[in-house]
């Protein structure tokens, strides 16, 4: 996908961006929230 279909026609998102980052999109595991950029992970 492109980060072009990640963000609504007003601009905006219902996918979580990374603390760390900030302009990466949190990948929503099974198990987990996690940045491929800086490796951040959330557990659910």
């Amino acid at each position: 996908m492109g980060r072009h279909e990640y963000y609504n026609d007003d601009g905006t998102t219902d996918k979580q961006m990374c603390p760390r980052c900030g302009d990466t999109f949190l990948g929503d595991h099974s198990d987990r929230l996690h940045c491929g950029r800086c490796s951040y992970t959330e557990w659910k």
